[in-house]
């Protein structure tokens, strides 16, 4: 069982789901994956396996897109205007990936100005990440495994079947251990926002339309559960563990703004990084249709450069539990 295969249901319906299932799922143990049919060396890890929780669909149950379609925003008629979309430019060319299909699909392999990149969004972290997917020299293909670390996606690249942190990046079992991806800076908009700053720009569509239920959120009501899904972790202290904070992670620093806070002061510098906030971005995980979900807003993240220039850098809109799973020893600003 995941949240996909639940019916529409209340926040505190969710939250007794999610209790339930704490208890259900049961971890595995790599004699048990690799009757599954993993090739994985299991010999190779950074990670306690018990860590590793099942999210109920099998390997590449959720399937990745990697043969992706676009249109030009302008001839968008599907996606409202304040719909979630994760944006990347390159070279020239920007990209809209809507959450409305991320969230049924997790993963997009695409390219871009020549580019090999993955689209990455975990629904149960809210984490949306973009990367660079060569590592050494080598292009990857990325797939599901169907498995959760920290309530958080893991991933697998289809050369090595190792497996990877959506949330950082990082392999963390197999023949890539040790290895990461470079995190690209991609942009957590709403399709207006988007469509504003690149009107010639592309937008992603479903390759076959009836597949899944494209606009239905199937978490209805998480992002106002009282507790994560599938996570048995130490909670952050000072703020709920399901609000949203701002995280920054690169090679100079690695901190968290709380969501909230932002949003009261619009403008805010920390650590060397302005980070700013506008209206006008709906939740993926409100309610059951995306476009009527709540305004969370729209955050940006630079670094001030030489002569008033900014330069984007990664940045993600996650949950305060699942910064707190992976930097327990940094705090989170929340005032």
């Amino acid at each position: 069982m995941s949240l996909r295969t639940l019916p529409t249901i209340t926040p505190l319906a969710l939250t007794c789901a999610i209790m339930m299932a704490a208890t259900s799922f049961a971890t595995a143990e790599p004699t048990q994956w690799k009757r599954q049919g993993w090739k994985t060396d299991f010999s190779k890890t950074s990670i306690k396996f018990a860590e590793i929780l099942s999210g109920g669909p099998p390997k590449d149950g959720i399937p990745s897109i990697d043969q992706p379609i676009f249109k030009p925003v302008a001839a968008n008629t599907d996606v409202g205007g304040k719909e979630p979309v994760v944006s990347l430019a390159i070279d020239g060319d920007a990209r809209a990936y809507p959450l409305r299909i991320l969230i049924w699909h997790e993963i997009v392999n695409d390219t871009i100005a020549g580019m090999p990149v993955t689209v990455t969004y975990c629904p149960l972290c809210n984490s949306a990440i973009a990367f660079d997917r060569r590592v050494d020299g080598q292009t990857l293909d990325f797939g599901t495994t169907g498995k959760l670390r920290n309530s958080d996606l893991v991933m697998y690249d289809r050369a090595t079947e190792s497996w990877w942190q959506q949330f950082t990046g990082e392999a963390i079992v197999g023949e890539m251990l040790g290895k990461s991806l470079k995190m690209l800076p991609a942009r957590l908009e709403s399709l207006g926002q988007f469509k504003t700053r690149h009107p010639d720009g592309k937008i992603l569509v479903p390759n076959n339309p009836t597949m899944r239920r494209y606009g239905q959120n199937p978490y209805v009501g998480y992002d106002s559960a009282a507790k994560p899904f599938l996570y048995s972790g130490s909670m952050p202290e000072g703020i709920n563990p399901m609000a949203r904070v701002v995280a920054i992670r690169n090679a100079d620093t690695s901190f968290a703004v709380a969501l909230s806070l932002l949003r009261e002061k619009r403008t805010l510098a920390h650590a060397g990084v302005t980070l700013t906030w506008q209206p006008g971005q709906n939740s993926a995980l409100d309610t059951q249709n995306i476009g009527s979900g709540r305004d969370v807003g729209t955050v940006s993240a630079f670094i001030a450069g030489a002569n008033d220039a900014t330069t984007p850098i990664p940045y993600d809109v996650t949950f305060a539990f699942v910064f707190h799973a992976f930097h327990p020893n940094r705090t989170i600003r929340i005032k």
